[in-house]
């Protein structure tokens, strides 16, 4: 299971940047304006020696009313769920009544506590960590979350306890699938008739899967693992204690599976839910089928309407397989398995060196490089650098320049001669050196003579 990070603290103490830093993205909104972050924010960790989860909370300070008392409760809950907490302050405020009560929250809800100092770029970090000992939350780290100042070493202490998850085995024969999806849409029902049985609990109510189920079964000579998670719903509207646990246990599940088969409600349409789920699947790399269930009560038209609004909030997902389903009645759910096992043999496929490097000469002759300060971009050579997701290296000269429509053209290009639907796939550039940088021809004797009466003659002038 992947370690939970959870970022807690006053208004504006740099929390989001924090997360932004750690996971590498933009995915929390960054302002100096107080209260900007409401509902909690999760995200994979991609700063640290090991993998793991990270949640950003909204600012406490103390005495929230209203709409600012559901933000502590959302931080409680962080707090709770979380295997570390990282308190943060402001290192140029000073200690506040507000940091204590967040330290306070901590003690009394964290499993561990790291204080961290934040901005303390160009501050006496001996000054400023001995004001926020009497937090009582042990030594206090100053950093710069803004700058990246001390960040890694503060995740290399707060990490240090835990060991790498192992990914799944690529050449395990049991194929492991997450069925991920918000309540309700039908991931219960989907698993028991892929089953064949009543294997999990299905109620007409959201949430009635508080955890994940991992069920293993055979179907032929294939042997599988089928993971039914409970529902990811907004945020703002989890307020039970019992499913606290459930948003983690979900992405804990995407990164154990092989394949995840994404379940959307086609009655409803896709969801800012569905898309932000489906973005993290996607970062991961895992495989991936999306299903669309409730297919058979839908008219033509509304048949149409459903199709073009998957292409529109969805561009993002062109390489994965979908699926029209009925879960309660059984259509199309006998196509699943087969388009799961494609998926995981296009994320697993073996690619020679000699037919990746065939291919990208192909479509660089179809379709050049563009001209960079007069410039054409070398494409020269590739090889796979990579499986689950595949990773196809291409070596050259100024690849950094490359755009992103001729990356995904590359792409694109790779998926259809490699068939390599179903899963993501990753390119790496690497520039060449030029075996000549930062090396002077001698001079002859004559050509510094040459060059001497060059110069005069300028001076001259």
């Amino acid at each position: 299971m992947l370690p939970v990070v959870a970022l807690v603290g006053r208004p504006n103490v740099g929390k989001s940047t924090l997360f932004n830093r750690l996971t590498r993205s933009r995915d929390a909104l960054v302002a100096d304006y107080p209260g900007l972050t409401r509902d909690r924010q999760y995200g994979f960790g991609k700063l640290g020696p090991v993998p793991y989860l990270v949640i950003d909370t909204g600012g406490v300070a103390g005495g929230e009313v209203g709409i600012d008392e559901r933000m502590v409760e959302q931080s409680v809950r962080a707090l709770e769920e979380a295997d570390v907490a990282i308190v943060i302050v402001d290192g140029r405020e000073g200690l506040t009544a507000a940091d204590e009560h967040v330290a306070d929250l901590a003690r009394r809800h964290a499993r561990t506590t790291w204080l961290a100092v934040n901005k303390a770029e160009g501050l006496d970090q001996d000054i400023i960590s001995s004001e926020f000992h009497s937090l009582g939350l042990g030594q206090p780290v100053a950093v710069s979350a803004a700058h990246g100042d001390r960040i890694s070493a503060l995740m290399d202490a707060a990490l240090a306890d835990f060991e790498e998850v192992e990914a799944p085995d690529d050449e395990d024969d049991e194929l492991r699938i997450a069925v991920i999806g918000r309540p309700n849409v039908g991931k219960s029902t989907l698993v028991n008739r892929v089953l064949g049985e009543e294997r999990v609990v299905v109620y007409d109510e959201p949430g009635t899967t508080r955890d994940s189920v991992a069920i293993p079964f055979e179907r032929g000579d294939d042997r599988y693992v089928l993971i039914d998670t409970a529902g990811i719903r907004r945020k703002a509207r989890v307020h039970e204690a019992i499913e606290k646990f459930s948003i983690v246990k979900a992405l804990q599940a995407i990164e154990q599976a092989h394949v995840v088969v994404s379940v959307l409600d086609a009655q409803e349409g896709v969801t800012e839910q569905d898309v932000s789920l489906l973005g993290l699947i996607v970062e991961r790399g895992r495989a991936l089928v999306v299903a669309t269930n409730k297919w058979d009560g839908l008219s033509s038209e509304q048949r149409r309407k459903v199709r073009e609004d998957l292409g529109r909030r969805l561009p993002f997902l062109e390489f994965a397989e979908r699926m029209s389903i009925s879960a309660l009645h059984g259509t199309g759910v006998g196509d699943l398995l087969p388009a799961v096992r494609r998926a995981r043999d296009a994320a697993m496929r073996d690619m020679a060196t000699t037919a990746l490097t065939t291919e990208l000469e192909a479509a660089v002759t179809a379709h050049p490089p563009p001209l960079v300060r007069g410039r054409r971009i070398r494409l020269r050579y590739a090889h796979q650098g990579g499986r689950n997701p595949p990773v196809i290296v291409i070596h050259g000269n100024q690849t950094e320049r490359l755009p992103d429509a001729y990356r995904r053209y590359l792409v694109n290009r790779f998926r259809k001669a490699f068939r390599l639907k179903g899963t993501p796939v990753r390119l790496r550039f690497k520039t060449s050196d030029n075996p000549y940088k930062g090396l002077r021809n001698k001079l002859t004797p004559r050509q510094e003579r040459r060059r001497k009466r060059h110069m005069k003659h300028h001076k001259k002038k």
